[in-house]
This record gives structure tokens, C-alpha cells and sequence, in this order.
């Protein structure tokens, strides 16, 4: 099977931010994306996990597989949101099969 380059856009956020995020993909023209929770980890700030009671520090990973063009969209519009929100925004090419659906 042929494959094609595309861009994979992965976004650590918290949950109430989300809604803001799936605007702005669609607004890019980016018609997919698929929600994982995330449990738990570290960073800059350090440790921090989902406690499962409250929901207070709830993370959701965005994934999305678009192209060159529509990530490049996405990322300018996310820009403002990476230090005032603390979003990791991750974006790297991938092979995809059937690469029309992107």
C-alpha cells in the first residue's frame, strides 16, 4: 500500500480548555480528532495527576492528523494559548494510508 506525508498534531490541555481547542481545529479546516485521557505525569512544574474525584486537574490529549497547511493554521492559532494555558502542543510528520481523509 502507498502512503502519504501528513502532520500529527498532539495537544496536552486541560479539559475545560478543549471545546477552545476543537473550535480551533475546525476553524483550520481540520475535520477529525480523537480525545485520550491523560492520568498523570511531570513537567516544568512538576508532578501532577488525575484525581479522579473533582476532576480539578483533568488533562485530555488532543491527537489530529492533518495536513502541512491546515497544522500550520492550527498552530498559529494556538500560539497565544501555549504559555498563558501551559499547552504542550507537539507536531511531527507521519505516513498515513489513505491519505485523502486527511
Amino acid at each position: 500500500m502507498q502512503t502519504v506525508t501528513r502532520t500529527k498534531i498532539e495537544i496536552l490541555a486541560d479539559a475545560p480548555l478543549v471545546p477552545r481547542i476543537v473550535a480551533a481545529l475546525e476553524a483550520a479546516g481540520i475535520g477529525g480528532h480523537t480525545l485520550l485521557p491523560a492520568l498523570g505525569g511531570s513537567g516544568r512544574t512538576g508532578s501532577w495527576s488525575e484525581d479522579g474525584l473533582t476532576g480539578a486537574q483533568s488533562k485530555l490529549m488532543v491527537v489530529a492528523i492533518a495536513s502541512t497547511d491546515a497544522a500550520d493554521a492550527l498552530v498559529d492559532a494556538l500560539g497565544p494559548l501555549l504559555t498563558s494555558h501551559r499547552l504542550l502542543l507537539t507536531v511531527g510528520e507521519v505516513s498515513v494510508v489513505r491519505g485523502d481523509r486527511f
